[in-house]
């Protein structure tokens, strides 16, 4: 897991084995992930997305707690994937940092809760999987304008933009916050840190249980 400059993101690139067969990869591996954020993010859920190019999807988050951790990778195709930082107070707040995702590298993006995620399709079609969290729910979900000229985010140029009217009709990054719609990174912190206490907790107790080799329940 390599860290990119928002705190609270990471990128993982799998050894990718051909043959003439095919390929083969591991494009999660949950021991990798657990050791970069001290705790085993739960999987409630997977979403697939199909996307023509142009395509701009995002800049989607939700309240913390509990927020939505993700886990993307691109199946087909490729996009440009962008992790922005939602998070009132955070260092880096109001920045982003773009990784292009596509089937050739197979690399990966995990983004903690409380972070602003978005995409757009560099390709014809490009498919992309993720793992959630938490699952959706239409009450915690918000949203910020990909084109929010104050994020400025770099978007390709030379394909018009296709939003989806909820995307379209999001505020922009000031107006988030003066609704009130922003987490806080005080409390996305906070959270983290009680996912890290309970996987310390349940570490703890078994090393204590009879027979039990001392290893970590982190990744288990």
């Amino acid at each position: 897991m390599e860290p990119i400059s928002i705190g609270g993101a990471w990128t993982f690139t799998p050894t990718v084995h051909r043959d003439d067969r095919g390929y083969f990869l591991e494009w999660f591996r949950a021991a990798e992930l657990c050791d970069s954020l001290g705790y085993r993010p739960e999987t409630a859920q997977a979403n697939c997305s199909v996307s023509r190019r142009g395509v701009i999807r995002g800049i989607h988050f939700a309240s913390v707690p509990p927020g939505q951790a993700k886990y993307v990778t691109c199946v087909s195709g490729a996009v440009l994937d962008v992790v922005v930082d939602v998070r009132l107070g955070s260092p880096s707040y109001a920045s982003w940092e773009a990784v292009r995702l596509d089937d050739e590298s197979r690399r990966a993006v995990f983004l903690s809760e409380g972070l602003g995620h978005a995409f757009t399709a560099l390709s014809d079609e490009a498919t992309v999987i993720y793992l959630c969290s938490t699952p959706y729910a239409p009450g915690r979900e918000h949203g910020v304008h990909p084109l929010d000229p104050d994020i400025g985010i770099g978007w390709p140029t030379g394909t018009e933009p296709l939003l989806s009217g909820k995307d379209a009709a999001a505020p922009t990054l000031e107006e988030a916050r003066r609704a009130g719609l922003l987490p806080a990174y005080a409390d996305c912190e906070a959270y983290l840190g009680s996912l890290r206490e309970a996987a310390d907790a349940r570490n703890s107790l078994a090393a204590r249980l009879p027979g039990h080799p001392g290893g970590s329940l982190r990744g288990e």
